[in-house]
């Protein structure tokens, strides 16, 4: 079997199970991903997930743009920018594994709070700094969904996925310009990605059921459990890459 071929077969299996999981709770398609298409190719990353990122979020908006939330989106998108310019520094310049463990360490404390029913306010402020941090490592690590998530996660299941979907079609876009800026975005990484959309369409297709068991009542749950997973992806990747 040759390398392009398992790339794609691990690569798009990945995906697809990512596709499952960001259709139901509104983010995830980073953490199953990212780290499998990178031990397959570091090369084509973050690219490829990149062009994945900036394909999924089209079909939850499709269905859900009506529960956009606006207001919200505009300051996560205000620490987007600067974020995003920093995550691009870092694949260039920084060791992306000190940067993983630091991020993963944050959330987990994030979602230790949170669960022990401590609020995180949903303001200005904090969806500034959550869009911050989500540039940060969405640019260098293609796992950009954990802050947001933890910031919305005691809004309704269709709020959150159509926001998190504007927002991440929004960042995604601005990630591969930004990589494409500082000559991080090889051909090969546009092909890898745009071989991975059919996995991703079918996973997208069949994660029905899991947004219907999730929006009854168990969409915090499920945030935060994934929010947790993105930590210990983030910081096992770092550790062992």
């Amino acid at each position: 079997m040759s390398h392009e071929v398992f790339l794609l077969f691990l690569g798009g299996l990945a995906v697809f199970i990512g596709a499952i999981v960001q259709g139901g709770v509104g983010f995830g398609l980073g953490l199953v991903a990212a780290p499998m298409i990178t031990v397959l190719d570091p090369t084509v990353m973050p690219g490829a997930i990149q062009v994945v990122n900036v394909t999924l979020p089209l079909f939850t908006l499709a269905a859900e743009w009506r529960k956009v939330d606006w207001r919200g989106l505009g300051f996560a998108l205000l620490g987007r920018l600067p974020g995003s310019v920093i995550g691009g520094a870092i694949v260039v310049y920084v060791s992306t594994q000190t940067l993983g463990i630091l991020v993963g360490v944050m959330v987990l404390i994030a979602v230790a709070v949170t669960a022990s029913a401590v609020a995180i306010p949903r303001n200005g402020a904090t969806l500034t700094t959550a869009g911050f941090l989500s540039g940060i490592t969405g640019t260098a690590t293609g796992i950009g969904g954990p802050p947001m998530g933890i910031v919305y996660q005691h809004a309704k299941g269709p709020q959150i996925r159509a926001t998190l979907a504007m927002y991440f079609f929004l960042s995604a876009a601005q990630s591969l310009g930004i990589l494409a800026a500082v000559g991080r975005l090889p051909g090969r990484a546009l092909l890898a990605g745009a071989a991975l959309i059919p996995f991703m369409i079918v996973g997208f297709a069949v994660s029905g059921p899991l947004r219907r068991f999730l929006d009854g009542g168990r969409v915090r749950a499920g945030i935060l459990v994934v929010a947790a997973a993105s930590a210990f992806v983030l910081i096992t990747q770092s550790l062992t890459g």
